[in-house]
């Protein structure tokens, strides 16, 4: 159980050690997305989740308000000093999914863990880069057939990517204890990841 709500600097600096580690993996994301992309039906949409991954496991160590947003500012800062193909724009994208996920969690006053409410954060962050899309002009020329079907795989990447690994991956680190120099690891933790 956390004992201040306030984020602390051990908390702060400790996300951005994740978030860098999971900025590289966005950088290296990058060719697996466009390697997917020519073989059709919007595959490079069911992988799209990876890059809102940092804000969900982020939350799921520190879980205070602001680390879901901050996460995911550090992981796409560390994208664009790694050599972001996608240039600035990266940390646009960062700022705006970061906020829709921290929206989320906000919904449930920061005090649910589980896989549905990280989900929901997930899905915070695809909407948060579908209105980035929109305004950079990417999606609006899809015919509605084809626009379902990449609304439908990057709403379906982002639930399994950022929401149901994540919690598995966070449960996994609680299990191995590394996750206890955070927090301690309680039996409500568990229940928790467990929905």
């Amino acid at each position: 159980m956390q004992t201040t709500k306030g984020l602390k600097l051990a908390d702060i600096l400790i996300t951005i050690v994740i978030s860098i580690v999971f900025g590289i993996v966005y950088k290296l994301w990058g060719p697996f997305y466009y390697f997917v992309k020519p073989f059709g039906f919007h595959l490079d949409q069911l992988i799209y989740g990876m890059w809102f991954i940092a804000a969900t496991v982020a939350f799921l160590i520190i879980r205070k308000p602001g680390i879901a947003l901050l996460a995911e500012i550090a992981a796409s800062s560390s994208e664009f000093v790694t050599g972001s193909e996608w240039g600035l724009e990266v940390l646009i994208y960062g700022v705006v999914q970061g906020l829709f996920a921290e929206l989320a969690f906000a919904a449930f006053r920061y005090k649910r863990f589980d896989v549905f409410v990280v989900s929901l954060a997930a899905i915070g962050s695809t909407i948060g880069s579908l209105i980035m899309d929109y305004y950079k002009g990417y999606i609006e020329a899809l015919a509605p057939w084809n626009l379902t079907l990449f609304f439908v795989a990057r709403f379906v990447g982002a639930i399994l990517i950022s929401g149901v690994f994540a919690s598995s991956l966070v449960k996994a680190l609680e299990a191995t204890g590394v996750t206890q120099m955070v927090r301690s690891a309680s039996k409500e933790d568990y229940d928790q990841l467990d929905r």
